[in-house]
C-alpha cells in the first residue's frame, strides 16, 4: 500500500478499532459482572438452576440436531439423487420454513397439539375420548418445533455438497463389489460429513440461542432463564452468570464444529471428475417421495401458513387492523431500517480493512465483530442494558439502546455478505483509479461502492429482516409502550389469542420471504 493509501486508511482503522472495542465492551462488562459476583450467588445457582438448565439445553440441542440430520439429509438426498414430477418445486419449498420464526411455529403448534386442539380431537375419535397426545409444552414438543424450523440449514448445505460430489468415488466402491447401501454409509456420507456437520452446528447454535419457541412452550433452557432472571426477579447478577454459561456453551459447540470440520477435510486428487446424475422414478416411487416431501413442507410451513391466513381473515383479527396495528408495523420497519443502516456502516470499514490490509489488528477487529454469533438475544440485551445503566443511564428506555443491541447481535449477518463482495474485487482497480488522480472519496464513490453494491444491498436486507423477527432483546429493552410485530405475536400468543396474533405473525412471515429469494438468487445451483 502506498503512503497515500496508508494515510487514507488510518481514519478507517481508527473507526474499525473503535467499533471492535465497542462491540466487545458489553460482553466484557457482563463477563466481569459474572466473575465478580458473590460466591453465594454462584453456589445458589449451581445448587438450584444450573444443572437442570444445562441438561435441558444440551438435551434439546442434541435431539433437534438428530432430527434435523434425518430430515435435512434425507430430503437433500431425494432432491439431488432422484428425478420425479414436481422435484424443482419441492426443491424450493423445502427452504420456506426459514421464513417462519420459531415463536410463530411454536404458537401454531401450541394450538394444533394443545389440550382440546384439532390433533387431539382427531386422535380421540380413533383411540377414545380419554386418549391424549404429547403436549407441545414439553421436551418433545420443543424438539419438534425447533427441528421443523431449522432442518433447512442441514438440507441446504447437504444439497450443495451432493451436487458437487464426485461420483467416481462411489463407482469405484461399486466396482469393488460393495452394495449400494454400504457405499452410501462407507463412502458418500463420510464425504458429506463436513457439510452435514456445518449444518448441524448452525442448528445447535440456533437452538441454544432461541428464546421465542422455548418461552411460548414453557421449556426451561439457559436462554429462557436469562430472560426470567432479568424480568421476573430483576437480578442482573444471576442473569450475567447464566449468560456466561450460555456463551461458553455456544463457544464450545462452535469450536467443536471448527475442529471436526478441520479433521474432516477431503480433496479431489484425481483428474477424473463426474457429477451425479438423477435416477428416473417410477410412478409409485415418485408418489412416495412426493408424499414424504409434502409431509415435511406441510408440517414446517404449509399448515402453519394456512392457519395464519385463516386466522388473519377472522372477524377478530380484522377488527384490530387499525391505526394502532399499523403503528406496530411502523415501529418494526423503522427500527429494522435504522439497525440495518447502522450495521452496514459499522461493518463496511471492518470488512474493507480485513480485505485490503489483512494485518493482525484489522483481522482481529473483524473477528471481534463476529462476537454476535455467540450472543443470544437475551444475552446481547443484558450486555447492552448493564453497560448503558452503568455509563449512560439517561439513554436507557430509548430506541438507541435497542439499535445498539440489534447491531451487536446481527452484525455477523451483514459481514457475511460484505466480506465476499470486497474479496471478489481486485485491489488493482482501486490502484488504477488512484494513478489516474482520483482521491480516496472519489475512488469509494465511483469505483468501490458501485462494485460492492449487490453485497451492500444483501447485507442491509438480511440485517433488516433479522431485526424484524427479533424478539427477546426487544422485549427487554423497548421503550415503555413501544411494541413491534414480534412483540405483539408473543404477547397475544402467550395468552392463546391465536386470531389476534395471526396478522402480525403472517406479516413477519411475508416479510421474510424476500430474504429467501435473495438467498436462492445468490447461492442456488440448478444441476
Amino acid at each position: 500500500m502506498t503512503a497515500v493509501g496508508r494515510h487514507a486508511a488510518f481514519p478507517l482503522q481508527l473507526v474499525a478499532l473503535t467499533s471492535a472495542v465497542l462491540i466487545l465492551l458489553p460482553l466484557g462488562y457482563v463477563t466481569v459482572l459474572a466473575l465478580s459476583a458473590d460466591q453465594a450467588v454462584w453456589q445458589r445457582l449451581w445448587a438450584t438452576r444450573i444443572p437442570e438448565l444445562l441438561t435441558n439445553t444440551v438435551s434439546l440441542a442434541g435431539s433437534v440436531a438428530l432430527l434435523t440430520f434425518l430430515l435435512g439429509v434425507s430430503t437433500a438426498w431425494v432432491i439431488t439423487r432422484f428425478d420425479f414430477p414436481g422435484r424443482r418445486l419441492w426443491e424450493i419449498a423445502l427452504v420456506l420454513p426459514l421464513a417462519m420464526p420459531t415463536y410463530v411455529l411454536a404458537y401454531v403448534y401450541n394450538y394444533l397439539l394443545g389440550f382440546g386442539g384439532p390433533v387431539e380431537q382427531l386422535w380421540q375419535t380413533v383411540a377414545g375420548p380419554q386418549a391424549r397426545i404429547f403436549s407441545p409444552q414439553s421436551f418433545w414438543g420443543a424438539t419438534l418445533v425447533m427441528a421443523l424450523d431449522t432442518y433447512p440449514f442441514v438440507y441446504l448445505l447437504t444439497r450443495g455438497a451432493l451436487l458437487s460430489l464426485n461420483v467416481s468415488f462411489e463407482e469405484v466402491a461399486r466396482t469393488c463389489g460393495v452394495s449400494r447401501w454400504r457405499t452410501t454409509f462407507l463412502v458418500t456420507l463420510p464425504l458429506l460429513r463436513p457439510s452435514i456437520v456445518a449444518g448441524i452446528a448452525l442448528v445447535i447454535l440456533y437452538v441454544v440461542s432461541d428464546f421465542g419457541a422455548v418461552s411460548l412452550l414453557r421449556y426451561q433452557t439457559l436462554t429462557y432463564a436469562v430472560f426470567q432472571q432479568m424480568t421476573g426477579r430483576s437480578d442482573n447478577t444471576a442473569a450475567s452468570i447464566l449468560s456466561i454459561l450460555l456463551v461458553a456453551l455456544a463457544l464450545i459447540f462452535l469450536l467443536a464444529e471448527r475442529w471436526f470440520r478441520h479433521k474432516s477435510r477431503f480433496y479431489q486428487t484425481s483428474g477424473r471428475y463426474r457429477t451425479p446424475t438423477r435416477m428416473q422414478c417410477g410412478w409409485s416411487q415418485a408418489a412416495l417421495f412426493s408424499a414424504y416431501l409434502a409431509a415435511v413442507v406441510g408440517a414446517a410451513f404449509g399448515i402453519p401458513a394456512y392457519l395464519l391466513v385463516e386466522w388473519s381473515l377472522s372477524p377478530e383479527a380484522l377488527a384490530i387492523l387499525d391505526a394502532r396495528f399499523f403503528g406496530f408495523v411502523w415501529n418494526s420497519a423503522f427500527l429494522s431500517a435504522l439497525a440495518a443502516t447502522a450495521g452496514v456502516l459499522v461493518g463496511l470499514p471492518l470488512a474493507y480493512l480485513a480485505s485490503r490490509k489483512p494485518t493482525w489488528l484489522n483481522l482481529g477487529c473483524l473477528q471481534a465483530a463476529y462476537a454476535g454469533y455467540v450472543l443470544p438475544g437475551p444475552v446481547a440485551a443484558l450486555a447492552v442494558l448493564v453497560l448503558f445503566l452503568k455509563l449512560m443511564p439517561f439513554l436507557y428506555g430509548t430506541a438507541i439502546v435497542l439499535v445498539v443491541a440489534y447491531v451487536l447481535h446481527f452484525l455477523p449477518v451483514g459481514l457475511q455478505s460484505l466480506e465476499p463482495s470486497l474479496q471478489q474485487i481486485t485491489p488493482n482497480l482501486e490502484e488504477a483509479a488512484r494513478t489516474l488522480g482520483l482521491g480516496v472519496q472519489d475512488i469509494w464513490r465511483r469505483v468501490t461502492l458501485p462494485l460492492i453494491r449487490n453485497g451492500f444491498i444483501a447485507a442491509w436486507v438480511l440485517m433488516f429482516l433479522q431485526t424484524m423477527k427479533e424478539l427477546p432483546a426487544t422485549l427487554l429493552l423497548r421503550p415503555v409502550g413501544f411494541d413491534t410485530l414480534a412483540i405483539r405475536v408473543w404477547l397475544e400468543a402467550s395468552e392463546e389469542y391465536y386470531q389476534l396474533a395471526a396478522p402480525s405473525a403472517l406479516l413477519i412471515v411475508l416479510v421474510g420471504l424476500p430474504a429467501l429469494a435473495l438467498l436462492l438468487s445468490r447461492d442456488w445451483r440448478a444441476a
